[in-house]
């Protein structure tokens, strides 16, 4: 019998209401998908990609629509079949906007993909799948990073002899309050997840494997730990309960809690010989790898107390929000903000046209009595020095000296207080008794200074 309980955990953190009680019995269902859908050609770090198609040029489902001309980038893919109808700005949930191709589905034409976790079980052999081509169908496919910021994961996975990897850690914890997609592509695909993680390991030349899952999920872990156990190829792959706690999903502080090793202020994992995926990424790789299929569509967590339907549906990536949101009952009067992700770092928006991307994992949708009560929004007051912030924070940094820089415009001091180590997860901002936006701050700051540096468009 495996261990449920969990002690792995780092310092810091804080125990919001997990609000999964929504979604987390409810299985993955098809989305159907609406008139348009608008696919932004920026949804990972590093070079956006360039388009090679044109206005009413028709375009099938899986069609390459934007290249990737850099190592660090990926390329994107048509989700559905339908016409060009124009290449411009869309909104976009951390940049305002950035160019999109907008797509009208073809009617006529069956839209409906269907996920393929029935091609996997327990006899999948990696070892029939040359590295190499692994990587390369990885790359090609457009798989990024599901859970985070979308980093290309042909970039991870490929090996470097000067920082060879000690092991991998796939990331099952999902500890934002109310998502359930990545639980339930674990619960629901697990033999597909498997095998991309077996994959995963051949790509990146690494046979060390970690499956962290919080605690909080025993059936995940079970049903993960079972698999791994009826798979003879899954020798050196081993399921890692970690304690539950926020922000126990955040990539460093994984790490720290299953591997016991700080990544430096800075510097990425694989600099102490670390790689980390997200399940739903692993899942991505299977299907991109063995079925030949780019990442076009996601498993998404539309969830709050007054939507009709909260539940995960598999949708088409570039859908609008606005699309979702009917299709599981509409906006209730009640509904105060709609955000794109969770309540701790996902992003409010306005315009209901923004498009789910590759990273898009979950739509919550908050009424003004659960934002006030969940400390979500509140009326600031002046700072009383408490520290609390300093208590909880998992990054070990100073938020209300980084916050109070970015209010009076020092960016260079906020940049000496190690402003960019902060992983935004929202820890202090929620714990503040003085309701101070320090996570907003902070984000502001780092903005201002990329739009110096001109990384960033103004």
């Amino acid at each position: 019998m495996i261990e449920i309980k969990g002690t792995m955990s780092f310092a810091g953190g804080v125990h919001p209401q997990e609000n999964k009680r929504f979604t987390e019995q409810r299985p993955i269902e098809l989305f159907t998908v609406g008139k348009q859908v608008a696919i932004l050609l920026g949804q990972h770090i590093g070079a956006i990609c360039k388009p090679v198609v044109a206005k009413k040029e028709a375009v099938t489902a899986g069609q390459v629509i934007g290249r990737a001309e850099a190592f660090v980038s990926a390329p994107v893919h048509s989700s559905v079949n339908g016409v060009v109808k124009d290449i411009t700005l869309q909104s976009h949930p951390v940049l305002g906007r950035a160019m999109a191709v907008i797509i009208e589905t073809d009617a006529a034409a069956d839209n409906v993909k269907r996920p393929c976790p029935q091609r996997f079980g327990a006899d999948f052999d990696a070892s029939a799948w040359d590295p190499v081509r692994i990587r390369e169908a990885i790359q090609e496919a457009g798989v990024v990073g599901m859970g985070g910021a979308g980093f290309p994961t042909r970039v991870k996975l490929e090996p470097n002899p000067q920082m060879p990897k000690d092991v991998i850690i796939i990331n099952g914890c999902e500890c934002e309050p109310f998502i359930t997609c990545d639980y339930r592509v674990m619960t629901e695909w697990t033999h597909q997840v498997l095998a991309g993680v077996q994959l995963a390991a051949r790509a990146a030349e690494c046979s060390n494997v970690k499956i962290a899952i919080e605690d909080n999920k025993p059936e995940a872990i079970k049903i993960m730990h079972k698999a791994v156990r009826e798979c003879r190829e899954a020798k050196n792959i081993e399921v890692v309960p970690v304690r539950t706690k926020y922000p126990q999903g955040g990539e460093r502080q994984l790490i720290k809690a299953v591997w016991k090793k700080d990544v430096p202020v800075g510097g990425i994992p694989p600099m102490i010989g670390v790689v980390v995926l997200n399940v739903a990424t692993c899942a991505a790789i299977a299907e991109a790898v063995v079925c030949g299929n780019p990442l076009t569509h996601r498993v998404a967590t539309v969830s709050g107390s007054s939507i009709a339907r909260p539940g995960n549906y598999y949708v088409p990536i570039g859908t609008p929000v606005a699309d979702l949101i009917d299709y599981c009952g509409g906006l209730d009067e009640k509904i105060a903000k709609v955000i794109l992700g969770g309540p701790m770092m996902g992003f409010a928006i306005a315009d209901l046209s923004t498009p789910i991307t590759k990273t898009g994992g979950a739509v919550t949708l908050l009424t003004k009595e659960e934002i006030t009560r969940a400390k979500y929004d509140r009326r600031e007051t002046p700072c009383i020095r408490c520290g609390r912030c300093l208590q909880v924070c998992p990054a070990g940094i100073n938020p209300t000296r980084i916050a109070h820089a970015v209010k009076h415009g020092m960016l260079d001091v906020a940049d000496q207080y190690h402003m960019n180590a902060c992983i935004e997860c929202g820890c202090c901002s929620y714990i503040c008794p003085a309701n101070i936006e320090l996570t907003g701050y902070i984000k502001t700051g780092k903005i201002l200074v990329a739009r110096a540096k001109k990384r960033m468009p103004q």
